[in-house]
């Protein structure tokens, strides 16, 4: 499985109208299930005259957690749609949000599936998405003799040096792209001296 995976950049919305019943749509970066839910709650204080908040979010890559809500929809109508959208566009962390006014006209179950649906389609379409990695850490510890050396691996393109200090030792952690992690750790692991934190 590749380390490549998709979000957004930041913060979008859309708006739908469908026989008279409005559909304000927003998109958010998340990083965590309290992130999801805090976006959630802040879109349904602004909105707090709306009649339907329905949601779905997307966290994580490997084993992703999704979870969505209705809101006093029809079982299946928003919460599923929303998160279809989520799945299609191919994006993780990520919070989607649509907000219903209602416009006096009951749009049966297809209705609303297919509403909530271009909703959540219109402001993902408007966000601006972003190709990430899935990242892994290194920590180990290496003699000052060995710096040239370690210095020539991890001074490259899609390293960070997370942290560094040196006393009787070197004490670094770098954060590599999963896909890499192996082969720098095994040529790291060739280095005199060299010794990775458990």
């Amino acid at each position: 499985m590749s380390d490549i995976f998709y979000t957004v950049a930041g913060p979008a919305e859309g708006k739908f109208t469908e026989k008279m019943s409005k559909f304000l749509s927003f998109v958010f970066p998340v990083s965590s299930v309290q992130e999801a839910r805090d976006c959630i709650a802040s879109v349904s204080k602004r909105y707090y005259d709306a009649r339907h908040v329905c949601w779905a979010y997307k966290i994580g890559v490997e084993t992703p957690y999704c979870l969505s809500s209705d809101n006093g929809e029809p079982s299946g109508t928003a919460g599923k749609p929303i998160l279809g959208q989520i799945n299609s566009f191919n994006v993780t962390d990520i919070a989607v949000i649509v907000v219903r006014y209602f416009g006096g006209i009951k749009l049966g179950t297809s209705g609303l599936i297919s509403a909530y649906r271009e909703a959540a389609r219109i402001a993902l379409e408007s966000a601006d998405i972003r190709e990430c990695h899935v990242m892994a850490s290194i920590r180990f510890t290496y003699p000052y003799m060995a710096m040239n050396n370690v210095m020539k691996l991890i001074k490259q393109p899609g390293i960070t040096i997370v942290s560094q200090t040196f006393d009787n030792s070197c004490d670094v952690e770098i954060s590599v792209r999963k896909d890499d992690f192996s082969r720098l750790q095994s040529r790291l692991a060739d280095v005199d001296g060299l010794t990775f934190a458990e």
